[in-house]
């Protein structure tokens, strides 16, 4: 009587049992890079540079930045008291301008008064603002004020 069935050592070549051992601890290897900043035992402290997390007050500072930009380059007189939206990529915040006014300061600058929205982590929250155009070219902030 002859035996058909072979062990399962037999089935495949010993090449190939090696070529799949030598796979695996390649992709093992090359994986243990990605959690090499995971300690189990660290006691829950959060690395702020790992998490990618934005320091603290820099959020605000961004968004009136952005307001800045979006109120001074308005063309007001094609927008025609249109709401003009933003969006700050940087704080993830957001909102809605809903009126800009133009006119002049005591020394003669041109100057914009607005409202807006703004939509970030802590909530929705009104602002008002001004904006004036200094001798340099460069559009000023000169209020961004929370709105009871």
């Amino acid at each position: 009587m002859d035996v058909i069935a072979k062990s399962r050592a037999q089935t495949k070549p010993y090449g190939a049992h090696c070529l799949a051992v030598v796979v695996v601890t390649l992709c093992g290897a090359s994986l243990s890079g990605c959690m090499g900043g995971l300690d189990l035992f660290d006691g829950g402290k959060v690395d702020a540079v790992r998490t990618s997390s934005v320091p603290a007050g820099t959020e605000r500072l961004t968004d009136e930045i952005t307001v800045r930009n979006a109120v001074s380059s308005a063309d007001l007189a094609r927008i025609g008291g249109s709401p003009i939206p933003w969006a700050n990529s940087a704080s993830g915040s957001a909102g809605v301008i809903s009126s800009i006014a133009e006119n002049r300061d005591n020394a003669g600058r041109p100057c914009r008064d607005f409202v807006t929205t703004r939509h970030s982590y802590q909530g929705i929250a009104n602002y008002s603002g001004r904006t004036c155009l200094a001798s340099s070219g460069e559009w000023l902030l000169l209020a961004f004020d929370l709105q009871g």
